[in-house]
């Protein structure tokens, strides 16, 4: 599960052989995606039956954040916050332990598929525009090997963290779960795009003149009606990856390439419009993803092998934007700004300030060192 900051723009050589612009620079637009480390909490196992998946049991993690039992009340702060008490103290237990391993082995001899249970860290992302303390929790399953390998796996995942660049790798591609920008109610002309009627028809004109023949005696579904615009769950198949990058923290170069070396970081001047800082790790994605910004969005891989030309493409950036995103961005860096206009007012205000307050510091000094 990842956070939509916003869209910027790259450079690249496109190496598509074949293509009319084998060979030459292209510039794309890109989102960028903040993607925090996920959490694991616990490790669940299902039986196939004649009705569908039967869930065996669940095993919890010992140690829960605040913000993934924040999910299981209505209200936080008027609960008793009492969520996972119990059965922390009943696994701490000999009963406890006992319970716990005859579920695992349960898990092991019956189950068919197993899943682990994951959560975002809100905490880390440290961006106040998301105003949301309850994590986002899903299952997310373990394939290849048997069931003991996948127990294994999931077992050695259980209380620790998974980063992004241990899922997905540059260049391959990924699909795109998301909830797309909301309208509300909106008239026929906007949700469908049909046509406005002349000016003088009566009772309006942004309507749908005839919306069916007498009979069938009911309107049929594929008449464009007004109605709900937006907020509709949507899959984008195969979207390209160019670029998986650490956090700021680990790496100051996150837009730095072989071809731009200015030592530069994902997020653009002034900070990425209506979501800010980019602090933790990213993955950058090829044109637009649904959803505004400060949404989240779950990335999967990809159902299916991919044997185009286009998906098995090598990606190699030769530029990214990082000019500011509210006007017309010139500069790439605050130290490309400083340097074009020079010392500024406001820094040499600052500078004099300092200045001040460090001679007021040592006139005190003085007076106390003259007294003793």
């Amino acid at each position: 599960m990842v956070f939509k900051a916003g869209m910027t723009h790259i450079v690249r050589d496109v190496d598509r052989p074949g293509s009319k612009v084998n060979k030459k620079e292209v510039v794309e637009p890109v989102t960028v995606l903040e993607a925090p480390p996920m959490a694991i909490v616990g490790v669940t196992g299902y039986r196939e039956t004649p009705i569908g998946l039967k869930c065996i049991g669940t095993v919890w993690a010992h140690h829960v954040s605040s913000e993934f039992r924040r999910r299981y009340y209505r209200n936080w702060k008027q609960s008793a916050q009492k969520a996972f008490g119990k059965y922390k103290a009943f696994a701490r237990s000999k009963s406890g332990k006992v319970a716990e391993n005859r579920t695992l082995k349960a898990l092991t001899t019956k189950a068919s598929v197993i899943r682990v249970v994951a959560h975002t860290q809100l905490r880390k992302l440290r961006n106040h525009r998301v105003g949301n303390k309850k994590a986002h929790i899903q299952e997310i399953q373990i394939n290849g090997g048997d069931i003991k390998a996948k127990m294994s796996f999931a077992k050695s995942l259980l209380e620790k963290e998974v980063r992004i660049d241990s899922v997905f790798e540059q260049s391959e591609s990924c699909d795109v779960c998301a909830v797309t920008k909301g309208h509300g109610f909106e008239g026929v002309v906007h949700r469908w795009g049909v046509a406005c009627l002349p000016r003088k028809t009566h009772r309006g004109l942004r309507k749908v003149a005839c919306i069916g023949a007498w009979h069938p005696a009911r309107v049929m579904y594929s008449v464009a009606r007004a109605g709900q615009n937006g907020y509709h769950h949507r899959t984008h198949l195969n979207k390209k990856i160019y670029r998986i990058g650490r956090s700021s923290s680990v790496d100051p170069k996150q837009a730095t390439t072989a071809y731009d070396l200015t030592e530069k970081v994902i997020t653009p001047m002034g900070g990425f419009v209506g979501y800010g800082t980019v602090r933790n790790d990213f993955i950058m994605l090829k044109g637009s993803v649904a959803g505004p910004r400060r949404r989240v969005i779950t990335l999967r891989r990809n159902m299916a092998p991919q044997t185009t030309r286009m998906l098995k493409e090598k990606i190699i950036l030769k530029f990214i934007d990082t000019s500011a995103k509210m006007g017309h961005g010139r500069f790439q860096t605050k130290k490309e700004k400083s340097t074009w206009f020079g010392p500024l007012k406001k820094d040499r205000l600052r500078r004099e300030e300092k200045l001040r307050k460090e001679r007021a510091a040592r006139a005190v000094d003085r007076k106390t060192k003259s007294k003793k």
